[in-house]
């Protein structure tokens, strides 16, 4: 019994007097499950939901983003995003790869909050971790809010410009708005409640990838006018509470409330399909539930189930603007203009009681609660506006400057064949797909162990392979 207290209480180097084994345990697993929401999550969902030919080219592009995120990330991003300030909406970019940065006590330093006498309201954030899982656990939320812009420009944006726009995305507009709301900002003093990311995780790639889908310019009409999921089933396979950064009260009623909030909304979602098409779409319940604390949360779940849908499925077949912007999975409607409404909802409906647990102003209160609940719906509302406006002209900026280099847009031979044209790779070996395969344009399949492959006899058909005995 002795030696089991004492794998638990005993300081060593590795285990310095701060640091609590469970919370870094929670804060490491919680990082895990975010981090496999991306890989392999969001990588399996986009190569299951697009057709057949981009399966490959959508998996890629969620790779490449989780690849290319963690090195800049580590090598200056942490820190402008949760270091020293810079300006009130910025931090001084610099690496977090040194090991005794890492291993050190984990802080926010902008986040000590002063009342109007100039008294701390609120100590500088301190988990009982080292900073090697904050960096980390930060890097999971950046990672899956990249991959969730890309599924506005799948099928149409060049693979090059794609790994151009990542990092410059990253630094230029991520970090402004992470640490604007969470990491000791104007915004995150002011008051303004982003809790695991309405504004910073789903608001910021629903506007940046519509602005992108704008420039890069439409998919095929052939792909506009159909696009089947090559992959229904695996689908279905591809929130966090570890954002209190410590397993308190807090974390539950977060994990409760995000999974009450994602049924709701999936089941308002697919209830509206089968009410007003006639059938229940399994791609709809995956779109509801992307939409998606109480009796509240079933009321915001409810709107945010229903009004993003008629923003995708009546609105959009209206508009002008909708219909020239090829937003191809319709990040737009199932992240901006829901997450958008949860943060304005959010503005009346946040309960005084759960206010003080997480925001470092004190008395902020929705506004259908007494005293100054209006004034918290005027900061969810300002908060929105900067961040839709910082993200359409920061993204704007980066593509401009990109495609003075790189073309934004697939060239047509590779938007008219797919995986094959853009990768030399395809998904699946399924015969008659239509695309046409030259095996001499790739090297490394001219010779399979020494034996010879000879040209499919097949135009249209699937890969053809001779073995010459």
């Amino acid at each position: 019994m002795a030696g089991i207290i004492n794998a638990y209480s005993a300081i060593t180097l590795a285990v310095p007097p701060w640091l609590n084994k469970c919370r870094n345990t929670w804060q490491l697993t919680a990082a895990t499950f975010v981090g496999l929401q991306s890989m392999s999550g969001l990588v399996i969902l986009y190569a299951s939901i697009v057709k057949k030919k981009w399966a490959v080219n959508s998996a890629f592009m969620a790779l490449y983003a989780f690849t290319a995120v963690l090195i800049c990330w580590v090598l200056v991003g942490y820190c402008m995003a949760f270091g020293d300030q810079l300006l009130p909406f910025w931090a001084k970019g610099a690496p977090s790869l040194d090991q005794k940065f890492l291993i050190i006590r984990a802080e926010v330093p902008e986040s000590t909050n002063f009342d109007d006498g100039g008294l701390i309201e609120t100590p500088t954030v301190k988990p009982f971790f080292p900073m090697a899982s904050l960096v980390y656990f930060q890097f999971t939320f950046a990672t899956i809010t990249l991959i969730l812009l890309a599924a506005s420009i799948l099928g149409q944006m060049n693979i090059k410009a794609w790994m151009a726009f990542v990092p410059l995305w990253l630094l230029f507009s991520y970090t402004v708005g992470a640490f604007s709301l969470w990491g000791g900002g104007f915004f995150y003093h002011w008051g303004v409640i982003d809790y695991s990311g309405d504004y910073v995780i789903h608001l910021s790639p629903g506007i940046a990838g519509f602005t992108a889908a704008y420039w890069v310019g439409p998919r095929l009409k052939s792909d506009r006018e159909r696009f089947p999921p090559n992959n229904v089933l695996i689908m279905l396979c591809g929130f966090n509470g570890g954002a209190p950064y410590a397993a308190n009260i807090v974390a539950p009623i977060a994990v409760l409330n995000t999974n009450i909030y994602a049924t709701t909304s999936r089941l308002v979602w697919t209830s509206l399909d089968v009410v007003f098409f006639g059938k229940l779409s399994v791609i709809g319940a995956v779109q509801g539930m992307m939409t998606g604390l109480s009796w509240a949360t079933i009321l915001m779940a409810i709107l945010s189930g229903s009004i993003p849908w008629v923003s995708m499925m009546v609105i959009h077949k209206k508009s002008t603007l909708y219909q020239k912007v090829d937003d191809t999975l319709g990040v737009f409607h199932t992240h901006a203009v829901a997450r958008l409404l949860g943060g304005l909802l959010t503005g009346l409906l946040a309960e005084p009681a759960l206010c003080r647990l997480i925001l470092p102003v004190g008395n902020s209160r929705g506004a259908f609660y007494d005293g100054n609940g209006g004034m918290q719906f005027l900061k969810q509302l300002v908060a929105a506006m900067f961040v839709i406006a910082w993200n359409i002209v920061s993204t704007t900026f980066i593509l401009l400057a990109i495609r003075v280099f790189i073309p934004l847009r697939m060239p047509k031979k590779q938007l008219n064949i797919g995986d094959d044209a853009v990768h030399g790779e395809e998904a699946y070996a399924l015969w008659g797909d239509g695309e046409k395969y030259d095996p001499t344009r790739h090297s490394r399949n001219a010779s399979l162990y020494g034996e010879e492959m000879a040209p499919s006899p097949y135009v249209n058909g699937a890969r053809g392979v001779t073995i010459n005995l």
